[in-house]
């Protein structure tokens, strides 16, 4: 179900390669959009979790240095990242040809393409091009608020995008919007794994990146 298009940890070496950076600094700081569960989120004890954070500090733990994330809007992540904010970024960035001009990433770790997420009711809805004249929603600067880029003038479809994943799926269930784009583990998230969502969303169609 996953895609070809490559999640990455945005780093200056490969992941166990930090490891060599702990012998000139002790800590590590990486940025993280806590907004995108299973992959990064913020706990009920106001604590990052997820995915990407277990392997952090599994790779922290084997490199024998410290790691410190910072909860930072995707919107400003990478300006962030190129103003020395922070060393590094990881939370769940898609390899680009175009980010690739300016940030180094590391060897892939997980495959997650973007999948098109509707309420349950929906039917003869498999691709973006199904909701021509509706509006279709994602995270502002993110690989789907890229995909529904592509196809929007085509199919006249009327893009809205959020700095929170969780307000587009709030907004769906709430029927504001007709379509929600992300990333695979992000959708399953939200419309199999969400007491509050899973019978009232559904995924459709394959990964299209």
């Amino acid at each position: 179900m996953f895609k070809r298009i490559l999640t990455a940890l945005l780093l200056v070496a490969v992941l166990f390669g930090f490891a060599a950076c702990a012998k000139k600094a002790t800590k590590i700081v990486i940025a993280t959009d806590a907004t995108w569960p299973p992959m990064e989120m913020v706990d009920e004890s106001k604590n990052i979790v997820g995915f990407d954070i277990d392997l952090m500090n599994a790779a922290a733990k084997a490199g024998g240095f410290e790691v410190e994330f910072k909860n930072t809007a995707w919107d400003g992540i990478f300006a962030g990242l190129e103003g020395g904010k922070y060393d590094a970024v990881m939370s769940s960035v898609t390899i680009t040809d175009e980010r690739k001009q300016t940030m180094d990433f590391s060897v892939p770790y997980i495959n997650a393409g973007q999948i098109l997420v509707v309420k349950s009711a929906v039917s003869g809805v498999e691709t973006l091009n199904d909701l021509a004249g509706k509006t279709v929603a994602a995270q502002i600067g993110t690989t789907g608020a890229f995909e529904i880029d592509k196809v929007k003038a085509a199919n006249k479809i009327d893009e809205k995008t959020y700095a929170d994943i969780g307000l587009a799926f709030a907004d769906l269930v709430n029927g504001r919007i007709v379509g929600v784009v992300c990333d695979t583990p992000v959708a399953a998230q939200y419309a199999l794994q969400s007491p509050d969502y899973k019978d009232k969303l559904k995924i459709v169609g394959q990964p299209f990146t």
